[in-house]
């Protein structure tokens, strides 16, 4: 039986680490990698993951998703196939099942490595 996702988002592309979430970040939290999404951006740091989501026609109402990555039980990734254009990661989170498709443009296993480490380094 497969739990359904609370939540899906798409991360296209690999792409610079956005100049104001330095005032999303509390003391000692850094951020890592960021990657475009369809609205907005998703920020990995060295505590969290935070997406951002622009949301109405301008764009100018932003919610923010922040998950830590203690919050994370579970997770697993899956490459793109021959016939499959984007591949998959999903977490198995305390607040629940979250599915990220990843485009073509961003490597699957790099996030896989950036998730590892932060969750298995957050547990010491």
């Amino acid at each position: 039986m497969e739990a359904a996702a609370i939540t899906t988002w798409t991360f296209v592309d690999a792409c610079p680490i956005p100049n104001d979430v330095m005032e999303l970040m509390v003391p000692g939290e850094q951020p890592v990698a960021a990657f475009k999404t369809f609205r907005d951006s998703a920020i990995f740091t060295t505590k969290r993951m935070i997406v951002r989501d622009a949301q109405g026609f301008t764009g100018k109402k932003v919610e923010l998703y922040s998950l830590p990555y203690s919050a994370t039980n579970m997770w697993s990734s899956e490459n793109a196939g021959t016939f499959d254009t984007d591949a998959e990661l999903e977490l198995w989170t305390r607040a629940g099942h979250i599915k990220i498709r990843v485009g073509k443009k961003v490597d699957v296993r790099r996030l896989d490595m950036l998730i590892a480490h932060s969750v298995l380094g957050a547990q010491h």
